[in-house]
């Protein structure tokens, strides 16, 4: 089987479920049970979608060990797989958002707000304006990825969302 395209990438995070795992992936690495009993999902569902991610390359098997007589695979979210990730398919591009938006409210509602960073904007900008947003928007993710730890009773347990696009003009500017 060929590797597959950025597209069929995009189309494999636009799930929630996948998106969860990513993040809870990018902490520490963990088999499937592991991430199973993490995010309180079947083992059977969290393995299939492991699967999923690993095909498209945006988690890496990192270990895997001797169990009971069958193999526990522990895989790792590579941060840098997001690059994959490219412009151009409007259809899987709107499938992420649409997916973002709902890990975003599920993600709400366990927020505390007392020191929330926040913007929302629908703007104009220059090109090289654009260029530099892009590139801050990359520099902050790969500073959260970087910064994730495994799960521990002294650390912040941290939400971020961030998608930065360009848009279609339309006629009306409301």
């Amino acid at each position: 089987m060929s590797p597959p395209g950025p597209l069929d990438a995009l189309r494999v995070v636009a799930h929630p479920l996948r998106l969860r795992l990513l993040s809870l992936l990018t902490g520490e690495s963990l088999s499937a049970s592991e991430a199973a009993r993490a995010l309180g999902e079947t083992q059977a569902n969290v393995c299939y979608h492991l699967r999923r991610l690993a095909q498209a390359g945006l988690v890496d098997l990192v270990e895997e060990t001797r169990v009971r007589g069958g193999a526990a695979k522990r895989y790792r979210h590579n941060p840098l797989s997001g690059s994959t990730l490219v412009a151009g398919a409007d259809d899987a591009t709107t499938a992420l958002l649409g997916t973002l938006s709902g890990e975003l409210a599920r993600r709400s509602t366990l927020a505390t707000g007392a020191q929330l960073a926040f913007t929302d904007a629908e703007v104009w900008v220059s090109p090289d304006a654009w260029a530099r947003i892009q590139s801050l928007a990359r520099e902050l993710g790969t500073l959260v990825h970087d910064e994730a730890r495994a799960r521990d009773a002294g650390l912040i347990h941290l939400g971020a969302t961030l998608a930065v696009f360009p848009m279609r003009a339309t006629t009306a500017m409301s």
